[in-house]
């Protein structure tokens, strides 16, 4: 969920959110300032409406965590674990701090390069993975490909993106698509993996 191009935004209340759903539904929190673009409000409601109730003991990666936005949202809604990675360290010391004042919240984090993290992640151990690289790095293609070794066949992939994915770029990947939509500037997209 990090973006180098992010639009800078000032003030404290620019880097405040919000859990939308859930037992921590109103908790606010703030988020480091930096280059981190948190998923907005109206497309996080959009997404935990298309996996509701399915959220309620599921295994859920956010694999670039950024401000912590979906893991927490996953977490706050039932899920059985939540990792939520993150390689800047400003920003995975924040959800560190946040998880502990959430005393007793099934997630934890990873401070690591995401690749790294995922090397060390076990096989087919997620039921949803959330995938949000910075739009501008062109990493979405290399972390769809790495993240469907840890997601369970028939699992949940969201994707979100600075363009809506295209047909030729969906027919690679062993994965149909079940909804998309658009708020804005971000694309975001719910797939289910096709089982082996």
């Amino acid at each position: 969920m990090r973006s180098p191009a992010a639009r800078v935004v000032r003030g404290a209340k620019a880097r405040t959110l919000r859990i939308i759903g859930g037992s921590w539904r109103g908790r606010t929190w703030r988020f480091p300032e930096g280059d981190i673009r948190p998923t907005p409000d109206r497309v996080r409601e959009t997404l935990f409406n298309w996996l509701a109730p399915g959220i309620a003991g599921v295994r859920c990666l956010d694999l670039f965590a950024g401000s912590g936005a979906l893991g927490l949202e996953c977490a706050s809604r039932g899920a059985q674990q939540v990792v939520l990675v993150e390689s800047h360290p400003r920003a995975a010391a924040a959800l560190r701090e946040l998880l502990r004042r959430l005393d007793g919240a099934p997630a934890s984090v990873v401070q690591d390069d995401w690749q790294e993290a995922l090397a060390r992640l076990g096989a087919a151990s997620f039921d949803l993975v959330l995938l949000d690289p910075p739009f501008d790095a062109g990493l979405l293609p290399r972390a769809v490909a790495a993240v469907l070794r840890v997601l369970r066949p028939g699992g949940l992939l969201y994707v979100e993106s600075g363009q809506a994915l295209a047909p030729a770029q969906l027919a690679a990947w062993p994965a149909d698509l079940l909804r998309s939509g658009r708020a804005g500037a971000v694309f975001f997209h719910l797939l289910r993996t096709r089982a082996c």
